[in-house]
């Protein structure tokens, strides 16, 4: 995909001052901006099941990882701290704290510095609407399931590191339980939440009858990849820097765990009166967070939604085994499966992904799309891994391999790419494809991964502009947007990161020509080309607005200056340093 399905710890809740010749952008500004040109169409809901066929599809998947044989047998209370993890359905934490106690309260804190925060460098808005709305339904539809098996869901707000050692110690919680992450603001909360639990004191019996104060532990489970971390064929720290090793070795050498299986109930919760600790709270809206309440949803979020979307995708409309064939697609709700919103929320497993690709294998067919399937989930592992092992450089600069470059912060330049204004070339050359692209993520929360190559080879390549920039623009809008996945896949496109291919150049005519031929998908979202011809709608010329910049390589009339290390233009462009 630009693959969007160790240093010491350095918070990026930290915000530096943004470069001097750069100025805070405003998501709402980008909206307003492109919304008067972005062609006002029915959005199409994925999934597109009905509510009963979507609530029976996820019934049904429920009802096939439920085991009557599971029997639990711990003591006192523990915590389940959801955090993206959204899920019933194969979360191996809520299965050990479920068995280890004889009641699990299920927690969720709205963390300001994630809901309302800001990115890193540049002071765009941490989490967008978009992604907001879909993470609010993430709760709501977690909440539901959550209550039919016996629990309910405990939600606060504020840092999980206050909030969590005064609900353990309300409760007189021994363990509480989470899923494990890998990059360095979540890093620092779990660091935060076992230091504020060391100083919270339980009195519980001991084996004499008598009180002996304890504290209560944090308890991280791995459990957000297909392959587990303890199956891998090298520890973290040898992972190898092309991902065509690691997933050779993985496929000869690994395999994927089972599902977890379900007990057919997960309560109680804690017989204590959840009333004085102020009640189960209540799930954020837009307003309360202080968003804008715009919708433009495609995404349903929510673990019966993601379940339904399997159901659909690979059961229903059988589209499972075109997969490759289609997933280069750019228009439409189904030439790619759209699992990455709800993985990216934890709302559905990539575990469950891989039972159901196998199990139509056996039921239906097995072929070259059955597999890329699994091909891009052990992509999404990779990141995952990678992120483990260089730490906080996939966020630097010169990411991984510590490249020195030179990128130009252009405001004005940033801002025609991000609000999808970029222009024409008269001659061969198309900007429609990015414009159009652009619009779409704005409007959705999401891009196709053909799109998103697209997009960030031109900001990086042609623009010349600082990828961090795109990156944390990305950060703010993908519904589908994690840190590992989106900052490994940049600095891949950036020429940063781990790719044997430093110069990942993506001509704009001949992707246009190629996965767009007849300019239905620029027509979609820009109206204004809607009345061409069919062949001139991604080469408009004088009928679209103005170019912002012309290609490094124009397809018909490329620079004999073509290598990636030569500086294209004096003081706009980047180039390696030399030392």
């Amino acid at each position: 995909m630009l693959h969007f399905i160790s240093s010491p710890l350095r918070s990026r809740f930290l915000l530096p001052n943004p470069p001097a010749n750069l100025h805070v952008l405003d998501m709402s500004a980008a909206a307003s901006s492109s919304s008067s040109r972005t062609v006002r169409v029915a959005a199409v809901p994925v999934p597109s099941l009905g509510a009963g066929e979507a609530c029976a599809a996820a019934d049904e998947a429920f009802q096939r990882y439920t085991s009557p044989s599971l029997r639990r047998g711990g003591a006192g209370v523990a915590v389940f701290w959801f955090r993206n993890d959204l899920r019933i359905l194969d979360n191996e934490a809520l299965l050990r704290a479920w068995a280890s106690s004889e009641a699990v309260l299920p927690v969720y804190c709205v963390d300001p510095r994630v809901f309302t925060g800001s990115t890193h460098y540049f002071g765009f808005p941490k989490t967008g609407a978009l992604r907001a709305q879909f993470l609010i339904e993430c709760l709501g539809d977690l909440k539901q399931n959550l209550r039919k098996k016996g629990l309910d869901l405990l939600v606060r707000h504020g840092k999980p590191e206050e909030i969590l050692p005064s609900i353990a110690k309300a409760v007189s919680a021994h363990t509480v339980y989470a899923h494990m992450e890998t990059c360095s603001e979540e890093l620092l909360v779990e660091r935060l939440v076992r230091k504020g639990l060391e100083q919270v004191q339980i009195t519980q019996g001991g084996a004499s009858g008598q009180k002996k104060p304890l504290n209560p532990r944090l308890q991280l489970i791995w459990g957000a990849t297909m392959y587990h971390t303890d199956d891998l064929p090298f520890p973290v720290r040898d992972l190898p820097d092309v991902y065509t090793q690691f997933r050779k070795a993985v496929e000869s050498k690994s395999s994927v765990r089972n599902c977890s299986k379900l007990p057919p109930l997960l309560g109680p919760p804690p017989s204590s009166s959840i009333d004085e600790i102020g009640g189960w709270g209540t799930i954020p809206t837009l307003e309360s967070l202080g968003l804008g309440s715009e919708k433009g949803m495609h995404f349903t979020g929510g673990e019966s939604a993601a379940l339904a979307r399997v159901h659909e995708y690979f059961w229903k409309k059988d589209q499972l085994k075109v997969y490759k064939e289609t997933r280069n697609g750019m228009l439409g709700p189904d030439y790619s499966t759209k699992f990455s919103p709800w993985l990216a929320s934890g709302s559905l497993s990539p575990r469950y992904i891989c039972e159901e690709v196998k199990r139509y294998e056996k039921q239906r067919v097995a072929n070259d799309s059955t597999y890329w399937v699994l091909f891009e989930l052990i992509w999404r592992d990779y990141f995952r891994f990678l992120s483990a092992k260089y730490g906080n450089s996939i966020f630097h600069l010169g990411g991984p391999r510590k490249v020195m470059l030179r990128w130009n912060q252009d405001q004005a330049l940033f801002e025609s790419w991000r609000d999808g204004r970029t222009g024409y070339v008269m001659v061969n050359s198309s900007y429609p494809l990015i414009d159009a692209n652009m619009r779409e993520l704005s409007a959705t929360g999401f891009m196709s991964n053909r799109g998103r190559q697209i997009v960030c080879s031109f900001l990086v390549r042609d623009m010349g502009i600082d990828w961090r920039m795109g990156a944390e623009w990305f950060e703010t809008c993908l519904l589908d947007y994690d840190p590992a996945s989106n900052y490994g896949n940049w600095t891949y496109g950036a020429g940063v990161g781990n790719d044997p291919r430093e110069d990942r150049y993506f001509s704009i005519p001949k992707q246009a020509k190629t996965y767009d031929p007849e300019g239905e998908y620029v027509a979609y979202w820009l109206e204004e080309l809607r009345l061409l011809a069919k062949e001139r709608r991604n080469f408009p010329g004088a009928s679209y607005i103005r170019q912002i910049v012309p290609l490094k390589f124009d397809g018909g009339n490329q620079r004999k200056d073509q290598s990636f290390n030569r500086q294209r233009r004096p003081n706009n462009m980047y180039r390696r340093q030399i030392k």
